[in-house]
């Protein structure tokens, strides 16, 4: 059965495809846009998010902290609009480590993303002549630092966050980073999109009609039975399912898709002050047990890898507002790739305390918890990663039809600016010069291909 036509019929109802309504509907004046999914909007992976926001990128090239500058230009510009209904704050994320030797990778990291673009880099060493280290303010966004504050003076550091272990020698403070209410963000654009005359269906995808090589249809089917949607302009914002859903014009996309668990807890103990800002320890570990615990562990094949070294990166964040004591925390030490299956896999039972061990050697004083855990709330979802962890938006080799995807973790502070290119590609407008790094067709070029093989840093916490 036929339903009519649509200028733009876009499947997925996430932050990626809420995003484009907004800016084809509300930016671009284009009428009709018809959003699909089978789900609730912002239900699959979306609402999984850390909530957190950084223009704090690695190379090859300033693409990815351009794309992240104008994603937090807009998301200011729509907080402002908003009364900041999501609840837009800049603390900052602050790496750590304990240990002297690594003081110069930190001064090598912070420079990086400084020359990119992500604002200056102030050192501070205690010394007479340091600039003025300010501090960022628990609420609010505006008038604060960009860049980053290298803190080379411990204390100094443990000055302006005492929770920190006295072993820290260095932290690295980048400051256009934050946090903010993804639920609501996406809420707000969506409102917006419909009011400007976007639809928003419940059904599934089921095909795209293709005919010489252009979009001519799209198949649905929700519990009224099945219709069609006449539009020459399809686009995949499907999340984790993006491959699955390419497939239907004929193009098979580089995505591959790994399980990340997120938990959140209730700090009764107010180890963490809600002031914080997204902490991440930078060192290498094994995980703090007692000699008793230990040989218990190395008595069973199933929990004897406890024992080994863990790389860095347990990192958390305080959740919700002031004279909440929620946090979050989450730490990427074990993920592989996997097919994308519904309802998510298992978590496993150790990763709570794993974490909660892990971030102690930055933060002692969850050691307060080690004989009795909070009880955590966990949840996760999929992360659609390309090789280098680089979002595809743009047009793919079929006439009409449209990618916006590959968001990994990052997609509610990319999605902004990634809905942004994505309208200006579908409308023929201006796309600004960091584009081409996104398309599809770089994967077709030379050079780039040659950057792929020395890649060695994805910008994945």
């Amino acid at each position: 059965m036929s339903v009519g036509t649509s200028e733009a019929v876009i499947c997925g109802a996430g932050i990626a495809g809420i995003s484009a309504a907004y800016h084809l509907a509300v930016r671009q004046k284009v009428r009709g846009v018809i959003l699909v999914d089978e789900r609730a909007p912002f239900s699959l992976t979306s609402d999984k998010s850390t909530e957190c926001y950084r223009n704090w990128w690695p190379g090859p090239g300033d693409a990815m902290v351009r794309f992240m500058n104008r994603s937090i230009d807009i998301l200011e510009e729509l907080a402002r609009e908003s009364d900041n209904r999501f609840h837009l704050s800049r603390k900052g994320y602050l790496f750590v480590t304990a240990d002297p030797a690594r003081i110069p990778d930190f001064e090598r990291a912070a420079q990086e993303p400084c020359t990119l673009g992500a604002g200056p880099l102030r050192i501070h060493t205690g010394q007479p002549g340091d600039p003025v280290y300010i501090p960022s303010p628990p609420t609010g966004f505006e008038d604060l630092p960009t860049g980053a504050d290298l803190i080379l003076e411990p204390s100094l550091i443990h000055q302006h966050f005492p929770f920190l272990s006295q072993d820290v020698v260095a932290a690295l403070h980048t400051r256009r980073c934050g946090k903010l209410s993804a639920q609501q963000l996406g809420m707000y654009m969506l409102e917006r999109a419909r009011e400007a005359g976007t639809r928003l269906l419940e059904a599934r995808v089921e095909g795209v009609d293709v005919q010489g090589g252009r979009v001519q249809a799209v198949r649905l089917s929700d519990a009224a039975g099945s219709r069609t949607i006449g539009t020459d302009t399809f686009v995949n914002a499907a999340g984790p399912f993006v491959r699955t859903v390419a497939k239907m014009v004929g193009v098979d996309l580089p995505v591959s898709c790994e399980l990340h668990a997120k938990i959140a807890y209730n700090d009764h103990l107010g180890i963490i002050p809600q002031s914080a800002p997204l902490y991440y320890w930078a060192d290498g570990q094994r995980l703090p047990w007692s000699d008793e615990e230990r040989n218990l562990l190395a008595e069973s094949e199933e929990t004897r890898w406890l024992l080994e070294e863990f790389p860095p990166g347990p990192h958390g964040v305080p959740e919700g507002t002031p004279g909440s004591r929620s946090q979050l925390c989450l730490w990427t030490y074990d993920v592989e790739t996997m097919e994308p299956v519904l309802p998510l896999p298992a978590h496993d039972p150790h990763y709570f305390e794993i974490v909660v061990r892990g971030l102690s050697r930055m933060i002692p004083g969850l050691r307060a918890y080690f004989d009795r855990l909070p009880r955590p709330i966990m949840d996760g979802g999929y992360y659609a990663k390309t090789p280098e962890n680089r979002p595809l938006i743009g047009p793919l080799p079929v006439d009409g039809a449209y990618i916006i995807g590959a968001l990994s973790g990052f997609g509610i502070m990319a999605g902004c600016a990634a809905g942004e290119l994505l309208a200006a590609h579908v409308t023929g407008s201006d796309v600004p010069s960091y584009a081409p790094w996104f398309l599809l067709e770089r994967y077709d070029r030379p050079d780039y291909l040659a950057l792929l093989d020395d890649w060695d840093d994805s910008g994945q916490l």
